[in-house]
Parts: C-alpha cells; structure tokens; sequence
C-alpha cells in the first residue's frame, strides 16, 4: 500500500492516512475494506456508502481484481449515508453512481434510499430491522463512509440545517435551502454510534476545511461534529488536503 502517515504537530489526535494522490488513496481505501471484510465477525457486514467523486474512485477499484475476487461479497450489505431527491437512474443520484462503479458488479444486497417521495421514517425502519444494535440500543454500523463539501458539509447535513440538531430520529429529510433542495440524511445520533467511520477528504479545495478541523476538535463545521464514541474514527486525505 502506497501511503504517508505523517504527524501532525499541534493539532488533535484525529487519526489519519495521507497517501500521495487520489489513486493511491483509493488502494489504501481498498486494502484496508478487504482487511475489514475478511476478519469481521459472522453475519452481514453493514456498510453505509456515500457518494460523490472520491468514493467512486474506491468504488471502481473494489469491482477490479484482486478485491472483486477476494472480497466475500455476499456477506455485505450496503445502505446509502445520504442521497438527493431524485430517481435512481438520475444523473446526480448517489445511488446510480454507486451501481455504475460497484454494486452491479457484485453480488451484496442493496438498500437504496428512496429520497424523491421522502421516505424517511421507512429507512429508519429498515436500518433499525438490519443493523444490529449497540449497547446504546442504536443500530451499529460497521463503517460509515462520508465525505467534505467545501462548506463543511458531510451525508446531507449543510451547515444552517434543522438536521444538525435533530436528536430523535436517525433518518431525516433536510431542507438545504443553500441549495434550493431536499435530501435524505442519516442524522449524528445514528453516524456517532457506528463502529467505524471513515472520512475521505482528498483534493486541494477540501484543504481550508480539513486543515481548519484538524487545528480544532470544535470548529464550526458539521463534519466537525463527527465523533463516534466508542467507534473509529478514522480521515482520508492526501497531499493536496494535508499540508
């Protein structure tokens, strides 16, 4: 695995994996995955995937040799963090860009997020039915996939949004009227319970956001709020982001 795990002096103990670029982040992504999926536990293993164009780099690269092959497949089973109001075969969906690059190629069980009619309160449902819970009697991801807007944002939790202080319920739709839309979310108390979250934040225009949280524990972004507890946590970058 090509990568650069450099300290970084002054700031929070925020645990991450520099690599040099994004193909190399995208290998390191793929190895650690393989590691995760080949010694969990028995049982479906529950992965909440986001979207975007630094997942789908990890994506394409999970449906290519030797991790389409290595990878036991029929034991995970995907959800979707966050996805917009669209259909699914729509240009800007989370979801089609998901199946394009992995989940056509293998053979998991999917569970699409239907945000257009706003169900909700149905996801919560499913993951309540399929995630098994934690000792806080939430259900227990095995990992969390998100990502960084330039904003701060990570799933669809905008900054300004009645989604940050949503306390009860672990799915939501969020009115981003910055953007002039709505989308599902999963919600912080759901997120800050997984087992692992990993945060991936390459590129140069993530720079001013990563650097800014990883200076300050409490900066004043919603991605900063993101501390799962007892879970991993665990941030994606690569040169351009890091320094």
């Amino acid at each position: 695995m090509t990568k650069v795990q450099i300290p970084m002096t002054n700031m929070p103990s925020i645990p991450t994996i520099i690599c040099p670029d994004q193909s190399a982040l995208a290998e390191a992504l793929c190895e650690k995955f393989l590691y995760l999926a080949q010694n969990a536990v028995p049982g479906p293993l529950t992965v909440a995937l986001s979207g975007g164009s630094t997942p789908k780099r990890f994506y394409e690269r999970l449906a290519q040799v030797p991790y389409l092959e290595k990878i036991p497949w029929t034991r995970v089973e995907f959800f979707f963090g966050d996805e917009r109001a669209v259909p699914p075969e729509h240009a800007d969906s989370n979801y089609r860009m998901a199946h394009e690059a992995l989940l056509q190629k293998v053979p998991s069980k999917v569970h699409r997020m239907e945000a257009e009619p706003g169900r909700a309160g149905e996801y919560e449902q499913l993951v309540r039915a399929r995630v098994p819970a934690g000792n806080k009697g939430l259900p227990r991801f095995d990992l969390i996939l998100l990502g960084i807007g330039t904003d701060g944002h990570t799933a669809s939790l905008f900054p300004g949004t009645a989604a940050l202080e949503e306390k009860g319920k672990l799915v939501v739709m969020n009115e981003v009227p910055q953007l002039n839309t709505r989308r599902m979310t999963f919600t912080f108390p759901l997120i800050n319970v997984a087992k692992k979250v990993w945060v991936l934040a390459p590129g140069k225009e993530k720079r001013e956001v990563v650097q800014a949280c990883l200076k300050n524990a409490d900066a004043p972004y919603p991605i900063a709020r993101i501390k799962p507890e007892p879970g991993e946590l665990l941030w994606w970058l690569d040169r351009e982001s890091a320094f």
